[in-house]
């Protein structure tokens, strides 16, 4: 790795996962190791309009002078740090149009990034791979009209209440609901629906919350398992990213042999789902029933002082700056390895 190295820090976005993106770049900011890396923050407004964002201390946003992407990341020696939560970012449009650039990106490429941020999609490919999940369905916008109360009747009793319902193109819990009866189910799916034009059903299960990290590329290794004991009903976005009231055990009080097969699974279901750099694996922990069920793969998890994928790293072994500089040089090594496939380098790495 060169001595110093351009890392363009892209946040912000036009999703409802703005604000977190926002919270999520200025830590990486100033976590980056300035002997390393000359940090360029670019932030994406809620137009889609790209600017040079200037940080003030413990704070950045999405405002400042507009500039064009190809004078941002054309540079020599570049590599891009996306973290861009939700639609237009952690689904594969920027990792594309990165790839469209030859600029080398940190974390997962196009297709796995698509595939984890679509819900709907994500469960049908592990379940291909025959990795156990919640019961779910899933339901497009134009297939509920005229009848929604009564598809949702028959989802209630197919999955049978209470459910959970959420966007399928959406994290942070944002637009997640709790439906106890079929009027506040009916009710939660117009909510996911202002989101997205996907929802999906999930049976509520009385489980512990296991999460995982998983890092690197070609082969991936699994961080020490964390655990979120939520002081609402579920983890939700307050309990992410404002109060913090949530209990987040690192490593998780689980026996040895099933903090393995944590590890195992997020590699497995990671692998499965075309995931490299890093990502947070999700899981149920059904003590007394199914065992370990999958929840979901988040392929930009979050970066703040209170979030679980660094939290879960330091306590493996690497700590936040070490673990921006492997993220760096797997993004670095994925690149080298394509670039020599289809013709095309923008760095030396």
């Amino acid at each position: 790795m060169a001595a110093t190295r351009r890392l363009v820090l892209l946040f912000g976005g036009r999703s409802a996962e703005h604000d977190v993106s926002c919270v999520t770049a200025a830590h990486v900011l100033a976590a980056a190791d300035a002997s390393r890396y000359d940090v360029v923050p670019v932030g994406i407004d809620r137009q889609g309009r790209w600017v040079r964002a200037e940080a003030a201390p413990g704070r950045l946003t999405a405002e400042g002078p507009a500039v064009q992407p190809a004078d941002v990341l054309g540079e020599p020696d570049t590599v891009a740090f996306p973290v861009l939560h939700g639609p237009f970012g952690e689904d594969g449009t920027a990792q594309g149009l990165l790839e469209m650039m030859g600029v080398p990106y940190v974390g997962t490429g196009v297709l796995g990034s698509a595939l984890c941020m679509d819900k709907a999609m994500a469960k049908d490919a592990a379940a291909a791979h025959g990795i156990r999940q919640v019961r779910h369905l899933a339901f497009r916008d134009v297939d509920l009209e005229g009848d929604l109360d009564g598809i949702m009747g028959r989802a209630a009793e197919h999955l049978s209440l209470p459910v959970f319902v959420k966007p399928a193109n959406l994290g942070s819990s944002v637009g997640v609901t709790r439906a106890t009866d079929v009027g506040e189910l009916a009710a939660a799916v117009k909510l996911a629906l202002g989101y997205d034009e996907w929802v999906v059903v999930e049976e509520a299960v009385t489980a512990r919350e296991i999460e995982c990290g998983v890092l690197g590329y070609g082969r991936l290794r699994a961080s020490v398992p964390g655990e979120i004991r939520p002081s609402h009903d579920f983890y939700d976005y307050d309990d992410k990213y404002a109060d913090g009231a949530a209990d987040l055990l690192v490593p998780a009080p689980l026996p040895p042999e099933v903090t393995e097969e944590v590890r195992r699974l997020a590699v497995t279901a990671a692998t499965a789902l075309r995931v490299d750099g890093m990502a947070r694996v999700d899981f149920f922990y059904e003590e007394q029933g199914r065992g370990l069920l999958l929840n979901e793969i988040n392929t930009i998890p979050g970066f703040t002082p209170i979030s679980m994928y660094p939290k879960m790293w330091a306590a493996t072994g690497v700590p936040y700056g070490r673990l921006i500089d492997e993220l760096v040089d797997a993004g670095l090594a994925r690149h080298r390895n394509r670039a020599e496939r289809y013709g095309r380098s923008r760095t030396s790495g």
